[in-house]
């Protein structure tokens, strides 16, 4: 399949993923915290817990960006950043304060804790799958206090496994994304991201979404459309067409913003469509929480005519270590990391791995997503009728309209490409 870059920002809730953290170390069995492991006070903030996990989506996705933007971009921000906050939990000193700034939650915060819990049960129940494991080199001894965190409020699983043999280790794991996944995110951990003496745990998060549109598509208004990719070449691609329909919608001097709901649940799309003279770099530079929530709030309903185009993105494995260094999470990937909250001898952050799947067509939207911590020892409107037309780069997001969650993000620079 080929990967495709459109100028639209598409807010779905629709999506599939998985983001794993691997950290390195030396050594599941479960044990009491003795006071010295708490010698540190708690950090405690007072932030709203959506805008940071939203602002955290816009932080990482533009440095992906500065990379892939030529390409079909696509993540799933909530799963990376639960995957780090499972990870955070047990960060210490300095390591705990830049993972602060990057994450922008506190450790022992109720207020997070609440909204976490809340969105895991949430999903669970209206369509959307969300899970999260651990997988402990056994033999480690994870410290009580944090499994009861993880468990209680992020409904992790613990999965003690033997790294010793790496193929058969990643074999496991990968299983068990696939399967959180519904088959869509496969072979996401190599077997060389496992070291088979000093790998420690890996802990990864996991969310699958499938929605129907709330109106549909026929497909019998389904054409072959140009398309002007990024680069200025014009392709023609299957486009889907909805006219004189009503709709939530937007638009500024840079750009459109439509809403496509899916029914039987609380989720959108949201699409972002630069205008011309503006470009989906333009748009990156100027979107974040607030910016976002906004937008949201600002929508109406107005008569639209909609083209869009069909696609289907599959990612290869992110790596994201660069992209998280460079917002400041350095500590954490070094021999001087502090992750005594985990374990004694749970080591720092090896690598961080991201791997993504959406499909958009007449019926509605379906994707996955996930994450891996790879650890090592050691409206003013009037009756005008809009026209909404993709036919040139644009963003997508998935969201959550209750609580305003950014679950997924991507941007489609030529549809021909999955």
């Amino acid at each position: 399949m080929k990967l495709f870059t459109v100028g639209i920002i598409t807010a779905i809730i629709v999506a599939s993923a998985c983001a794993v953290c691997i950290l390195t170390g030396l050594n599941v069995e479960v044990r009491r915290s003795s006071p010295e492991d708490n010698n540190l006070p708690p950090i405690a903030e007072n932030l709203n817990p959506v805008d940071a996990v939203n602002g955290f989506a816009f932080k990482i996705y533009r440095e992906m960006f500065k990379d892939f933007g030529g390409d079909n971009l696509f993540i799933s921000p909530y799963s990376i950043f639960t995957a780090l906050a499972m990870t955070y939990e047990g960060a210490r000193g300095k390591t705990a304060e830049e993972m602060k700034g990057v994450l922008c939650i506190g450790q022992d915060n109720e207020s997070f804790y609440l909204y976490v819990k809340s969105l895991y049960d949430l999903f669970n129940k209206n369509g959307i799958s969300t899970a999260n494991a651990l997988w402990p080199r056994t033999g480690l001894q994870l410290l009580q206090d944090y499994v009861d965190v993880i468990k209680t409020y992020y409904g992790g699983d613990i999965k003690p496994i033997d790294y010793s043999d790496p193929a058969r280790a990643s074999g496991i794991i990968n299983d068990w994304i696939e399967n959180q996944t519904r088959g869509k995110i496969k072979d996401m951990i190599p077997s060389d991201a496992i070291d088979p003496v000093y790998t420690t745990l890996i802990l990864t998060n996991a969310i699958y979404f499938k929605g129907i549109w709330k109106i549909k598509f026929d497909e019998k208004n389904t054409t072959y459309r140009s398309f002007t990719t990024q680069d200025k070449k014009t392709v023609q691609v299957p486009t889907m067409c909805l006219k004189g329909v009503y709709f939530n919608y937007t638009e500024n001097e840079w750009m459109q913003a439509l809403e496509l709901p899916y029914r039987d649940c609380n989720l959108s799309m949201l699409i972002i469509l630069p205008k011309k003279g503006y470009n989906l770099s333009h748009a990156i530079n100027q979107l974040d929480e607030n910016f976002f929530s906004n937008l949201i709030k600002s929508m109406s309903e107005c008569k639209v005519n909609v083209y869009l185009p069909k696609f289907e993105i599959e990612t290869l494995t992110y790596r994201l270590r660069k992209y998280l260094e460079n917002l400041g999470m350095h500590d954490a990937f070094t021999p001087s990391a502090n992750f005594s909250g985990i374990a004694r001898d749970v080591g720092w952050i090896d690598e961080v791995l991201h791997k993504a799947f959406v499909k958009v067509d007449e019926e509605g939207t379906e994707a996955a997503a996930a994450t891996a911590v790879v650890m090592v020892m050691t409206s003013i409107y009037s009756g005008q009728v809009k026209v909404f037309d993709c036919d040139h780069p644009f963003m997508f997001f998935i969201f959550h309209k209750d609580t305003g969650t950014i679950l997924f993000m991507g941007c489609v620079n030529d549809p021909t490409n999955s």
